[in-house]
């Protein structure tokens, strides 16, 4: 095993840059999923790891080795992509042994390493078939198994449940963390869902127009955003953004309702800010800010509401079930302690 250090990384293609100096540390044995929307550079910085694309400036050292110039083939990586591409006219064993026996390894050494990877994969009784016989889960593990009998340094998933349907994703999300909380390989896992972000990862690198934005555990980014952008990606729905001004220590919203100061805030008088409200983190209360809802979404174990508060649609999520109707008229309150400030400008974080 080794981690991976990712050290002033650009990438151009053509006269379009889309990495931008990134640097990441990647601890030995860590778990590190590269999120964010399409277009962000995580899959192009994936492959830079992997060595399928060439770097503009900086480095990837793996191990404290630096491997710019190194083939992929001698990075000691396995990487699992998003189309599964198993060999059709091949079975499951021979699919999962097939880079083995390129490398000339020998026969009971192949049958052995299939046998153990099939055996953490639950893919034993399956070894005979052919990948038209598998569902798509099984496929993913078959891709996933021919990954582990190369015994590698670095595991890299490039948005390997994508195909999948929601049920099988969420199953498959288990699996692979069991996968490596078991092997304790380091993992570089990219995704634009910030949900598999948040269940899998040790660490977090949010990016956006080939930059991270912030790297850090999923509860630190949730807790405490250090920008607009993460605070609107990570979390689901997404946080309410309003518009204020400073006035006589609170903080005034567009139709003049007010919130207070979180404590141990210090604002000037007049300053322009944004409000972040999670969703989730909003209460109904007697003496809260004032709206009016114009939609509910019952789920189950969630009440989806969505309210227009402040001239602007918003969202807030109530795990009671409150009887709530399109046009009534109610008040919500943000849970103590759980206020997000943002500067307008800078678009950073304020308290």
């Amino acid at each position: 095993m080794a981690g991976v250090s990712i050290r002033n990384v650009e990438k151009t293609f053509g006269e379009t840059q889309v990495i931008h100096g990134i640097n990441v540390e990647i601890a030995d044995g860590a778990f590190v999923v590269l999120v964010g929307p399409s277009g962000c550079g995580k899959s192009t910085l994936l492959r830079i790891i992997a060595g399928l694309e060439d770097v503009t400036g900086g480095q990837i050292l793996i191990g404290g080795t630096e491997v710019n110039d190194m083939a992929p083939k001698d990075r000691d990586i396995a990487m699992v992509f998003q189309n599964y591409g198993l060999y059709p006219h091949m079975t499951v064993a021979q699919n999962m042994g097939f880079a083995l026996k390129l490398a000339r390894a020998e026969t009971a050494d192949i049958a052995l390493r299939v046998g153990r990877a099939a055996e953490i994969l639950n893919l034993t009784p399956l070894l005979d078939r052919f990948p038209r016989q598998l569902s798509g889960g099984q496929r993913q593990r078959v891709a996933m198994g021919r990954a582990i009998v190369r015994n590698p340094q670095v595991f890299l998933f490039d948005e390997p449940l994508s195909n999948l349907d929601a049920k099988l994703r969420v199953q498959m999300r288990a699996e692979i963390k069991e996968l490596h909380q078991r092997l304790k390989v380091t993992t570089v896992y990219v995704t634009h869902d910030q949900i598999e972000a948040m269940t899998m990862a040790d660490m977090i690198v949010v990016m956006h127009d080939g930059v991270v934005k912030q790297a850090g555990a999923p509860l630190e980014l949730y807790d405490r955003p250090s920008n607009l952008f993460v605070a609107g990606f990570i979390g689901s729905p997404s946080m309410n953004f309003f518009a204020a001004t400073v006035t006589d220590g609170a903080l005034r919203l567009a139709d003049g309702q007010s919130l207070q100061v979180p404590e141990g805030t210090s604002l000037a008088e007049g300053l322009q800010v944004i409000v972040g409200l999670r969703p989730e983190e909003l209460v109904l209360s007697d003496h809260g800010l004032r709206a009016e809802v114009t939609l509910v979404e019952p789920t189950g174990a969630e009440l989806h509401v969505g309210a227009r508060l402040a001239g602007q649609q918003m969202t807030a999520v109530f795990r009671e079930r409150h009887s709530l109707k399109h046009g009534q008229a109610i008040a919500m309150t943000p849970l103590p302690g759980r206020m997000h400030l943002f500067d307008p400008t800078t678009q950073t974080r304020l308290n």
